[in-house]
């Protein structure tokens, strides 16, 4: 996928999702192969008044990596000086967040609130693309409308890309369902349909593995995909896709010393980059992240809500994964607990409780 100079590839992109998408989740993500990441999402108005809890978040991705730094606001001066902050540490697009569905973002008439106010929206896109570099792009994400009687997705994405924007990311959900109920493909072929075929379209919405990125791409015709919560402790998405997607097998899942090695290197990379209180929670999140869907998983997830500092807890996971791989061993079962699609959604669901993808 191209998005102006800019090359996607493999065609997947991992979501801004807030409280989660931070430097070491996407360094994992990039490790494994996805085609960009994008920051957790970020307040215009913070960046502008140099918040330091909301600066800390804009990082660049290590080793030189392309990324993209979404930000939310309804002030074209702010949004236009957060903007520039994100060129100005390397940032390859901006993507303007314009389907947050969190009362906090709505109530002060952000995120997917835009949605019903198209001229305003058309006005922040003009004001980003006249604050940066004629090669940085301007993108937005947004999503199929406010409510069942108001899905104006199509209409709504060519008014921001007369606007300037130069590629329109479309979650099939309403604001009012949030992240309930089904993602409903249909929207995001209606806008890819609608918009000009060199402005290219990204699908979003309850994509958690290979089969349902086959789905999506197959019956949207979408340029690509945008994954969020299927990619909690499944960094291994990415590599699978890039792999398809380059006409080789796919790898399949990993075992269960793959993802062991997966989670030291998270819990490293958080150790390294994360500092002050919130470090034993970022970790307690990537312990339950990496065990989902394996047997025993939610005993795990309170042993680690419990254990009192950073060691401890990562000795609960090793003792954990030690005796699964044992228990494999001696009796030859599987690790990943029986169950359908759903099941592994609710789990994710549960995952994700009190942060919200932009």
């Amino acid at each position: 996928m191209r998005i102006g100079d800019l090359v996607v590839d493999p065609p997947v992109v991992l979501a801004p999702m807030a409280a989660v998408t931070d430097l070491p989740f996407r360094t994992i993500c990039e490790e494994f192969g996805v085609g960009l990441t994008i920051t957790e999402f970020l307040s215009a108005h913070a960046l502008s008044v140099g918040d330091p809890k909301t600066t800390g978040k804009l990082t660049a991705s290590l080793d030189g990596r392309r990324f993209g730094v979404q930000i939310f606001g309804r002030e074209e001066e702010r949004m236009a000086d957060a903007a520039r902050l994100a060129v100005s540490i390397g940032a390859s697009l901006v993507d303007i967040n314009m389907g947050c569905p969190a009362k906090r973002v709505v109530a002060g008439e952000c995120g997917s609130a835009l949605m019903r106010e198209p001229a305003i929206a058309q006005a922040l896109v003009r004001a980003v693309v006249g604050a940066v570099p004629a090669d940085i792009p301007v993108t937005v994400k947004h999503r199929a409308g406010w409510n069942q009687d108001h899905r104006n997705a199509p209409e709504f994405a060519c008014a921001l890309v007369e606007a300037g924007a130069k590629m329109i990311t479309v979650h099939g959900r309403t604001r009012t369902q949030g992240f309930s109920g089904k993602s409903d493909p249909d929207v995001i072929k209606l806008v890819r349909d609608a918009v000009p075929s060199h402005i290219p379209v990204v699908g979003n919405g309850d994509v958690i593995d290979v089969d349902g990125y086959r789905r999506l791409r197959e019956h949207t015709g979408c340029d690509a995909v945008m994954i969020g919560r299927g990619a909690l402790g499944n960094p291994w998405l990415f590599a699978r896709l890039r792999e398809l997607c380059a006409g080789r097998p796919d790898p399949g899942q990993p075992g269960l010393d793959e993802r062991l090695g997966v989670f030291r290197r998270h819990v490293d990379l958080i150790e390294q980059l994360k500092k002050g209180p919130r470090t034993l929670h970022e970790v307690r999140k990537a312990c339950a992240w990496y065990a989902r869907g394996l047997y025993g998983c939610n005993a795990l997830r309170l042993k680690v809500w419990e254990a009192p500092d950073l060691a401890t807890a990562r000795a609960i996971v090793e003792d954990y994964f030690a005796q699964l791989i044992e228990r494999q061993r001696r009796l030859g079962l599987s690790p990943e607990l029986q169950g359908d699609r759903e099941a592994r959604e609710a789990q994710i669901d549960g995952d994700m409780s009190g942060d919200e993808a932009a």
